[in-house]
């Protein structure tokens, strides 16, 4: 008869297969370590070439500021039609790398915008104004053009901005001039009216609207505090979740986030950053009206810049106190003729005398582009003001 196991036996038993598959395990183990360990082995390799390809650039980029500079400083160092170049470049590497892996073009540009950031501040961080305070979407817009090793400086108002820049306290300054759904920031373009500032670039940022605040719910929420803009882009919205509150209009976003922080009963309208910063719960995310909310800002500095090959001009044009048919016609004429495409054209009161405008005016191409130069040259005989208030490399995305 067969002897039953007993229980030392059935121990004894399982003891023995677990070993076993321990063992198997294991070695299983180990073979999957080996492989990983030498990717592992392999991103070091890479993470060192990349140090020193880094230390090299920003060696390479000391050099060039050396050389241009008189008495051997890093002086008038900032190139935005160079940067427009070598972010483009960046962008045709990664779309002819395509179907390998690659990182997003969005992606791609962040990382060499950091990298050109941190080549700049080397010396001394570009100071660049901003309309503050801290969270705003124009110190986003900052950052997306400048980088982070930029030195982003919060003023009080586009006023201030402008003011600062013509002081020569910051050396160049982010303001808002468009969003595509609610159209032009007035303020902004009536400064140039004054200023003595180039307009050195442009930044388009994808404008993501939430609402915030230390409630808990829709229902808590007696008022939305937001910049106007801000309110606009959110109209439809707020109309429909909730249509009963009162809406309030602050000088920032951030301004309403400050308050959205101390108020009872109060929320904001503002980007992720602010509510980070004040510490407020998102409430709803993404609450613009349109998906392609997009706000374009100028970048204003002291000086004008050389060509990219993918720049725009903006020029202040008036015809002057004329009624006469067809003034608007004879100004744009010699665009027509010379092939230089128009991108956008704004009327504005020119503030001497009453009923008297001048228009502001985005072509495509550079001052020095010789249909641009062309059409120009006419375009002043035909005006009784004309003035570039800057040729500057497009935003890259």
């Amino acid at each position: 008869m067969a002897r039953r196991p007993s229980v030392k036996d059935k121990t004894v038993g399982k003891t023995s297969g677990s070993t076993r598959n321990k063992s198997s395990g294991r070695r299983k183990g180990a073979a999957a370590a080996a492989p990983l360990e030498s990717l592992r082995g392999e991103i070091d390799r890479v993470d060192r070439e990349l140090h020193a390809l880094l230390n090299e650039r920003a060696r390479l980029a000391r050099a060039v500021g050396v050389s241009k500079g008189k008495s051997g400083r890093l002086v008038d160092f900032y190139r935005p039609e160079r940067e427009s170049q070598v972010l483009r470049m960046a962008l045709e590497r990664n779309a002819a790398a395509r179907g390998q892996g690659v990182l997003r073009d969005e992606e791609i540009l962040r990382l060499f915008r950091e990298i050109m950031s941190a080549c700049l501040a080397q010396e001394e961080p570009l100071k660049i104004g901003f309309l503050g305070p801290e969270g705003t979407f124009s110190q986003a817009a900052v950052y997306k053009h400048f980088g982070h090793s930029a030195r982003a400086l919060a003023l009080s108002s586009i006023d201030e901005v402008f003011h600062e820049v013509e002081a020569g306290h910051a050396d160049f300054g982010v303001v808002p001039i468009e969003n595509s759904t609610e159209g032009s920031v007035n303020h902004t373009l009536d400064r140039f009216l004054s200023s003595p500032l180039q307009i050195c670039g442009e930044v388009e940022l994808r404008i993501r609207q939430n609402l915030m605040g230390k409630l808990k719910s829709l229902r808590e929420i007696k008022r939305v505090c937001s910049h106007p803009q801000s309110l606009a882009q959110c109209r439809e919205w707020l109309k429909e979740y909730l249509p009963d509150v009162e809406l309030v209009a602050a000088s920032s976003n951030a301004e309403a986030a400050r308050r959205a922080r101390d108020e009872k009963g109060t929320a904001a309208i503002a980007g992720e950053t602010a509510a980070e910063v004040y510490g407020l719960e998102i409430l709803a995310a993404d609450i613009e009206d349109r998906p392609d909310n997009t706000t374009r800002f100028l970048v204003i500095g002291r000086r004008s810049f050389g060509r990219s090959g993918h720049d725009r001009t903006t020029l202040l044009v008036s015809t002057g106190h004329t009624e006469a048919p067809g003034a608007l016609h004879r100004l744009l004429e010699p665009l027509a003729r010379n092939k230089v495409s128009l991108s956008r054209i704004e009327s504005r009161p020119s503030q001497r005398r009453k009923w008297d405008y001048v228009f502001f005016i985005d072509l495509e191409g550079h001052l020095d582009d010789a249909p641009v130069a062309r059409a120009l040259k006419d375009l002043e005989q035909r005006s009784s003001l004309c003035r570039v208030l800057g040729s500057y490399p497009r935003a890259v995305l």
